[in-house]
């Protein structure tokens, strides 16, 4: 599933996916992949990601469940 919840926030912040990648410490491929909902990022690296774009857990990784 597409993470748009990240990619959104990212852009709010006007970050490229470089940029986030480069203060959470990982490739531009992960973060890609994380939105793209090719990868399930740890907890520590979802934690690093809200941090970075000032949201929380809920924000941006708690899915809805469907009806």
């Amino acid at each position: 599933m597409k993470n748009l919840k990240v990619k959104s926030a990212r852009a709010a912040k006007d970050y490229s996916q470089q940029q986030l990648a480069d203060i959470v410490g990982v490739s531009r491929q992960t973060i890609a992949a994380i939105e793209k909902g090719d990868y399930n990022p740890t907890i520590n690296l979802c934690i690093g990601i809200c941090k970075a774009l000032d949201k929380t857990l809920d924000d941006l990784f708690w899915e809805e469940p469907e009806e």
